[in-house]
C-alpha cells in the first residue's frame, strides 16, 4: 500500500508543479487536490481555495489531529535556468516551483491521510487541510477555515525540515513607531526635535533584555530596521518614524511583549499585526517522543509558517530542506517524499492507533 501511495504522491506533485499557484491564485491547484481526493471516494469540503477532509470513521467523541500544508507558491525568481512549471525528474531530483516548499510535504501528508483514512478504532480523528496563502500570511488560507474544521487537539504542519522536528517557532511583531516633537527653525534652536526623542526609545529597543528566556530559542530579539525623519536641513523635524522587527519566542505571547514595550517607551507603537504568534509543543508530547524514537532531532524554527496561526500544540516537520525554498531551480529528492510518507505514518501510528 505504501508503495502505491508513494507513486500516487509523486504523480500528484508533478501535476501541481505544472499549475501556476501564486498566493491568491491557487484555484487550479485546489481543483486538482479536490479531484484527487474525490476520485478516491473521499468527501471534501471547500472554502475559497482551501480543501479539507476527515477520516472515514470520524467520531465526534474522539479528539482530532490536524494534518496541514499549503499549495500556494512564491513567484519564480530571476535566477531560474529551467522552466519552473516543468516537473522533470533528473538524478533523483524532482524539479519545479513549489516542489520543495511545500509540495513534497503536502503530498506526503495527503498520502498519510489516505493510509489511515479507512482504518477503524483509531484513538484520534484525522483532519487533512490543504490551504492557501501561506507564503503571504494571508487571511484567506488556514486562518479562514480554522473555525470550520472543528475542535483540534494537536497538529502536524508540513514544511521542509529534513523530517526533523521543529517543536517551536518564533512569532513575529512588526511595529511602526512614531516619536512626536515640534517643528522649528534649526538656526534659532526652535522646536522639539523628534529625532532626539526617537533616539532615546531606539536605544531602549537596542539594549532591553526580556526576563524570560526560551529553552529553545534563548532571548527574545528586537531590531530597529527602518528610520525616517526630516524634510530639509534647516527645519527641526516634528516627527520621526521607525520600524522594529520583533522575533517573539515561546516564552511570551505577542500581547505580553507589546504591553512591555508600550510601558517602557514614549513613542506611539502600532503593530501591523499580532496574528503571527509564537508556537510550541512539549518535548514530552507523544508525537514528539515518537519522532525522537525514529531518530529525528528537535529544534526551534526561526522562520514563520501557518503554524503561527494555530493556538494548539503543533510540530513543523516535512521532507525537503528549507535551504532550497524559494531558490532558483527548486527541487525535492524523490526519495525524500518516500521517506517523508513512511516517517509521517510511523510517527503517528503509536499516537493515534487504538489503545
Amino acid at each position: 500500500m505504501i508503495e502505491q501511495l508513494q507513486k500516487d504522491s509523486l504523480e500528484l506533485l508533478k501535476e501541481l508543479i505544472g499549475i501556476q499557484s501564486f498566493s491568491k491564485e491557487e484555484d487550479k491547484t485546489a481543483d486538482a487536490i479536490e479531484q484527487f481526493l474525490q476520485q478516491r471516494d473521499i468527501k471534501t469540503y471547500r472554502k475559497l481555495n482551501n480543501i479539507w477532509a476527515y477520516n472515514k470513521h470520524f467520531d465526534t467523541n474522539k479528539p482530532t489531529v490536524l494534518l496541514n500544508s499549503h499549495h500556494d507558491t512564491v513567484k519564480p525568481n530571476s535566477g531560474y535556468t529551467r522552466d519552473p512549471y516543468d516537473a522533470a525528474v533528473e538524478d533523483g531530483k524532482l524539479y519545479g516551483l513549489g516542489s520543495n516548499d511545500a509540495g513534497g510535504c503536502l503530498v506526503s501528508l495527503i498520502a498519510t491521510f489516505l493510509y489511515f483514512y479507512n482504518q477503524e478504532e483509531l484513538s484520534y480523528n484525522i483532519c487533512l487541510a490543504t490551504t492557501a496563502e501561506e507564503e503571504i500570511s494571508g487571511n484567506n488560507g488556514l486562518e479562514c477555515v480554522l473555525p470550520d474544521l472543528g475542535e483540534l487537539e494537536f497538529a502536524i504542519v508540513g514544511e521542509p525540515t529534513q523530517m526533523n522536528l521543529a517543536i517551536a517557532e518564533r512569532g513575529l511583531l512588526v511595529l511602526d513607531c512614531i516619536s512626536t516633537g515640534k517643528a522649528g527653525h534649526a538656526a534659532r534652536e526652535e522646536g522639539d526635535n523628534a529625532i532626539y526623542k526617537a533616539l532615546k526609545d531606539i536605544e531602549w529597543f537596542r539594549n532591553y533584555r526580556f526576563s524570560k528566556i526560551s529553552e529553545v530559542f534563548g532571548p527574545l530579539k528586537m531590531s530597529v530596521t527602518i528610520i525616517n525623519a526630516g524634510s530639509q536641513h534647516n527645519v527641526v523635524p516634528a516627527t520621526c518614524t521607525f520600524t522594529v522587527d520583533v522575533r517573539v519566542t515561546d516564552a511570551y505571547t505577542n500581547e505580553e511583549v507589546l504591553k512591555i514595550i508600550r510601558t517602557n517607551v514614549d513613542c506611539e507603537v502600532t503593530p501591523r499585526s499580532i496574528r503571527l504568534k509564537p508556537s510550541s509543543i512539549d518535548k514530552e508530547h507523544p508525537l514528539v517522543q515518537s519522532g525522537i524514537a525514529l531518530g529525528r532531532t528537535t529544534y526551534g524554527s526561526p522562520t514563520t509558517s501557518d503554524q503561527a496561526l494555530l493556538s494548539i500544540p503543533s510540530v513543523k516537520v516535512g521532507p525537503g530542506d528549507s535551504a532550497r525554498s524559494h531558490m532558483a531551480d527548486e527541487y525535492v529528492y524523490v526519495n525524500e517524499i518516500a521517506e517523508g510518507i513512511e516517517l509521517y505514518i510511523d510517527m503517528l501510528k503509536p499516537v493515534i492507533k487504538g489503545k
